[in-house]
């Protein structure tokens, strides 16, 4: 105690020294705006904030107080950063919840107050964040130091908060709705049951949550619709928290949101349905419906039924509330619909009567969430047991429901005494009805599930009877049993009946019943057979009562029954007489060793049985005696060991034994391996090592499970002296063992060399054994590499969710982290400067001018509003490239990617260039050349060369031939083509080149055509229309003229080059022409 105070004593001593060499270090205000503009000054207060933000919560009130006027005073300096580091500060301070001497609630509602100045702009991304997140720690913790004041300031920063959701960020519309949510779950949720009932005209904390709730009510405007989803979920928290005492003041807006599920094409009816459904959980849905009725009696002229989505909703949320609602209005409501629909289906109107019926059934679905935890049962039970029961006896396809019903009332509605007892009150009424349908057999075609459902009642049920009332069910149960009349069927079903009722008996009814049920231990009928096993696994699975002690008293009895019955005991009863057996052995001493030993061949060979069930109880019954022989004793090891020679001798009988024998032993290593010696886990090793000499499958693949637990089990130690012993009995395996267990080898030499090595095991082996072995290693090598990849993955993994998404964090600095330190973090790296650049850029502040003519006002208290950490019509991140550019007049100028270099080079020469060089980019463009440009003859041969393949021709040479890093044109094509067969000549209807195979015209004409079609969209990276609408023009005039010639009679055409009009290079250089001769002709 003195420890601590002086401690105490030592820190604030601490703290008082440090203080005013913090405060010392602050800018004064008059001075602060010229010595901010120095960095080395900046950068000084932002180390003395980033100090205060830890110190802040340890100060006393005089300090705290003097201080946050001091970090308001900076906050108005205009300085992005210093503005976040005192959020910062006044963020710890909220966050570390002090008590009254450091942070009384006035000194809290007055920061609180002050902050409203100092409300970022909503296109300041990062400061709005943080400013909600300062807010909201704020008021929680306010409302901790004292709740009439808190409540009192959240109805204004509601109204500031909702706001936020009109925000175009996504991050802003989520951060606002988080602080609200939990500023409700926080600050409003646990004060309801003392604020009582919120009315419109209530005053005081009342008043302030009608507030709070129309502030939030407002977001189901038109204006909020962008951010409907969000308003929805803080509807559903507010209903949650609030609904119980404020549903006066919701139900208008219960009215609003039903209205608008029913407008088109609504997108968020699932989050509308949430938040009325947590209407219907908080108020109930008396409450509920009374504001926005269901608007279905069944004299409905249409079938329409706009209000029947409430039903599944009200089926999924209902609960704790009034069972006599169900009765009053919802009974009477179904019973109607049903009459409705059988007088719609004797008109012959089928459709109508199966809506009718659909709507009745999904009104009998909401009764099992009436029965969740209600509030009236000893009253309202009585009017619902008996239409029930009729429900149970007369409706197939509502049993299933009812039965669910009956289940859920006494398992979560029963929890008082006065309830149980009236519930179990009806259990006469309720059990004889249940008992009959068990007993009708399943109809063909019919699903088993509802007399499934009945059984499960019937146990249910039983809990809360009387046993008296069981005794008497129990007799006339075994009665039936016995009647030599009862079918097959009959007989089964009652047996069932009885295993549900006998753990509720008393012990003489027990006697009774045990003795109706030992002739039925050996009867040949093996359904019988085991319904007896069950009904003796229930009586004995009593942990305590009458079950308990009737097998404390028939211990000798049921002992020798049960060996008795041992040679006739069917397959599918093994399950259960395991079972029996199970519970037997827990309550044995050390006079029944002799029981045990007696049951030990019989539980060995069970672990070979077919069925699962019976398998798993074999192994739980043989861990469940070797804990009985250690209660026996005298030692622990000394015990084990007389339990293990037991199971010996089946390692040298029948193949099917010595297999039962070592999966048994397998299984006791395993439990026992902390009780077991060292000498006798080795000599288990030893033998199991020579059954693997066995011809038998079942005996290998049984010593090579042995042999793989232990490797996991045995110290390495102690494995090791056994490693040559085991890898010689594996190397002996025949050829058709070693190919048959291939994967089992496989797993044990990773196990091998894992612990002893690849060198090791390789050199105990044969050869033929080396090839697995190598695979096994590339195999380990290849798993380690991904193992660590994944685990490097993982650990990146870890790293960025230490820094969750932006408006989610708990911490400030989570929130206040800006986005493009991420973008420029491998520049900031490598680059000092770029460095220093961004810290500038970060560092700067915009102030935001006012509106129209008027000159800002910066005597204003909320100037500080208008000074921006984003630049104002700006994004932030880097524009979005379209990939298309703009020309002076607006129009597009579209062009390849690989365009972009070459257009970036023409552009900064493109206000130099003359007439004559605009029609020179022209023709590039276009992807046409004139003759003073053709190719040297080595170019063209080559181009010859490729005429059969003209897609995989590109551009090459000088001038405006240079390689630009361009994929080729439309019409690169023809251009290639037409080039190829240039002065040459062919047969009529053909183009041909010296040394070529001539080209028919009308393949000439379709690549004219192509460079037509590349040329339109070419033309619209030209400036001039003039130039565009000519060089389109002379592209139609030699297409016209191409078609003219082929229909003429002498079809014959050559590639030439010339001059156009007036000594201009021709726009079309390439293209084809006519011969004078030809020309005349």
């Amino acid at each position: 105690m003195e420890c601590a105070q002086s401690s105490r004593a030592a820190n604030s001593c601490l703290v008082r020294r440090l203080l005013p060499i913090t405060l010392l270090l602050f800018p004064r205000p008059s001075s602060a705006s010229r010595r901010l503009r120095s960095s080395k000054e900046a950068t000084t207060t932002l180390h003395m904030l980033t100090l205060l933000k830890d110190l802040l919560p340890c100060f006393p009130e005089g300090l705290v107080k003097s201080c946050s006027e001091t970090l308001l005073r900076v906050m108005t300096l205009s300085h992005v950063l210093v503005t976040a580091c005192a959020m910062q500060a006044f963020h710890s301070l909220f966050h570390a919840k002090p008590g009254p001497g450091t942070l009384p609630a006035e000194l809290n509602a007055q920061i609180i107050t002050a902050l409203y100045d100092y409300v970022p702009s909503e296109n300041d991304l990062q400061p709005l964040l943080a400013w909600l997140k300062v807010m909201e720690k704020a008021h929680i913790n306010l409302v901790r130091l004292q709740r009439d004041l808190g409540l009192g300031h959240l109805p204004r920063f509601f109204g500031t908060t909702t706001t936020c959701l009109l925000s175009p960020h996504s991050q802003v519309v989520t951060a606002a709705t988080q602080s609200l949510q939990e500023i409700l779950k926080e600050c409003v949720a646990p004060h309801m049951a003392d604020i009582g009932s919120v009315t419109s005209s209530a005053s005081g904390p009342a008043q302030c949550v009608a507030k709070m709730f129309r502030a939030v009510e407002e977001g189901l405007t038109y204006k909020f619709h962008a951010a409907w989803s969000s308003v929805l979920q803080l509807l559903c928290v507010f209903f949650e928290a609030c609904g119980r005492q404020a549903h006066p003041v919701m139900k208008k807006c219960l009215q609003s949101l039903c209205d608008l599920r029913l407008s088109p094409h609504f997108p968020h009816t699932a989050a509308l349905d949430k938040a009325v459904g947590a209407a219907v959980a908080s108020m109930g849905p008396e409450v509920v419906l009374q504001a926005v009725p269901l608007e279905i009696d069944g004299s409905e002229e249409t079938l329409d039924f706009p209000r029947s989505w409430l039903l599944p909703v009200i089926r999924d949320h209902v609960r704790e509330t009034r069972l006599g609602f169900f009765t009053t209005y919802f009974l009477p409501l179904a019973t109607t619909l049903k009459g409705k629909a059988m007088d719609l289906a004797q008109e012959g109107s089928m459709v109508e009567s199966k809506i009718y019926d659909t709507l009745q059934w999904q009104i009998w679905t909401l009764l099992p969430g009436f029965c969740t935890r209600p509030t009236d049962v000893a009253a309202s039970f009585k009017g619902l047991a008996r239409t029930l029961g009729t429900a149970l006896s007369e409706r197939p396809d509502l049993r299933v429901t009812v039965c669910q019903a009956l289940r859920t009332l006494i398992t979560k509605g029963c929890e008082a005494e006065a309830d149980r007892a009236e519930v179990s009150r009806f259990a006469k009424n309720f059990l004889p009805i249940l008992f009959n349908l068990y007993g009708q057999p399943v109809a063909a075609g019919d699903t088993p599930a509802p007399r499934r459902a009945v059984l499960e009642t019937i146990k249910t049920y039983l809990t809360i009877t009387e046993p008296q009332l069981v005794n008497g069910f129990l007799e006339k149960a075994s009665e039936k049993v016995l009647d030599p009349a009862s079918s097959d069927f009959t007989r089964l079903s009652v047996l069932d009946l009885v295993v549900a009722l006998a753990p509720h008996a008393d012990e003489a009814a027990i006697s009774k019943l045990y003795s109706t049920i030992r002739p039925y231990l050996e009867s040949k009928a093996h359904g019988v057979q085991k319904k007896a096993y069950r009904v003796l696994e229930e009586v004995c699975a009593c942990p305590q009562g009458p079950g308990a002690r009737f097998v404390q008293s028939h211990l000798d009895d049921l002992k020798k029954t049960l060996l008795d019955s041992l040679r006739t005991t069917s397959s599918p009863a093994k399950r259960p007489r395991l079972k029996c057996l199970i519970h037997i052995v827990k309550k044995l001493t050390a006079e029944h060793e002799e029981f045990i030993t007696a049951l030990v061949p019989e539980v060995i060979l069970c672990t070979k049985e077919v069925s699962v069930g019976a398998r798993k109880n074999a192994f739980a019954l043989l861990v469940e005696m070797g804990h009985a022989f250690l209660r026996f004793g005298p030692s622990q090891e000394e015990a084990l060991q007389r339990y293990l020679v037991l199971i010996y001798p089946g390692l040298v009988g029948a193949v099917t034994m010595v297999s039962c024998s070592i999966l048994a032993l397998t299984h006791l290593l395993f439990e026992f391996k902390g009780l077991m010696g060292t000498s006798t886990m080795e000599q288990l090793l030893e033998n199991v090592c020579l059954l693997l000499a066995s011809r038998t499958r079942d005996v290998v693949k049984s010593a090579l499970g042995f042999i793989k637990v232990a490797v996991v089990v045995m110290d390495v130690a102690h494995l090791a002296k056994h490693v040559q012993l085991v890898m010689e009995a594996i190397g002996k395996l025949s050829d058709d063992m070693r190919r048959h267990f291939c994967m089992k080898l496989r797993n044990l030499f990773t196990k091998f060399i894992r612990k002893f090595g690849f060198e090791l095991v390789k050199g105990l082996l044969p050869e033929e054994y080396h090839k697995v072995l190598a695979n096994v290693r590339k195999a380990e090598a290849r798993a380690k590499r991904h193992r660590a990849l994944s685990q490097a993955a993982e650990e990146e993994e870890e790293e960025e969710e230490e820094e969750p998404p932006q408006g989610k964090g708990d911490s400030i600095e989570e929130i206040l982290a800006d986005s493009e330190d991420e973008e420029n973090e491998e520049e900031e790296r490598s680059r000092g400067k770029e460095q220093r650049r961004l810290t500038r850029q970060r560092s700067r502040a915009w102030l935001k001018e006012g509106g129209g003519d008027e000159p800002l006002n910066f005597l204003d208290p909320k100037v500080a509003q208008r000074v921006l950490a984003t630049q104002p019509g700006a994004g932030r991140g880097k524009k979005k490239d379209h990939g298309f550019k703009v020309s002076a007049d607006g129009r597009l100028i579209i062009r390849e990617e690989e365009e972009d270099a070459a257009t970036a080079r023409m552009e900064e020469e493109e206000s130099t260039k003359g007439e004559d060089e605009e029609m020179a980019d022209l023709v590039e463009d276009l992807g046409i050349r004139n003759k003073k440009h053709q190719k040297p003859k080595h170019q063209k041969e080559a181009d010859e060369e490729e005429l059969e393949m003209p897609p995989q021709y590109q551009a090459g040479g000088s001038g405006i031939h240079r390689p630009v890093g361009k994929k080729a044109t439309p019409g690169a094509e023809y251009k290639a083509k037409v080039r190829a067969v240039r002065g040459g000549k062919g047969s009529p209807g053909r183009v041909s080149g010296k040394g070529q195979e001539a080209v028919p015209i009308c393949v000439l004409e379709r690549h004219l055509c192509e460079a037509i079609l590349g040329a339109h969209w070419g033309l619209l990276s030209v400036k001039s229309p003039g130039l565009c609408w000519l060089a389109f023009q002379r592209h139609r005039k030699s297409l016209r003229h191409l078609r003219q010639r082929r229909k003429g009679r002498k079809d014959v055409g050559s590639v030439k080059s010339g001059k156009g009009w007036k000594g201009n290079p021709t726009l079309l250089a390439d293209s084809v022409s006519l011969s004078r001769k030809q020309r005349a002709t």
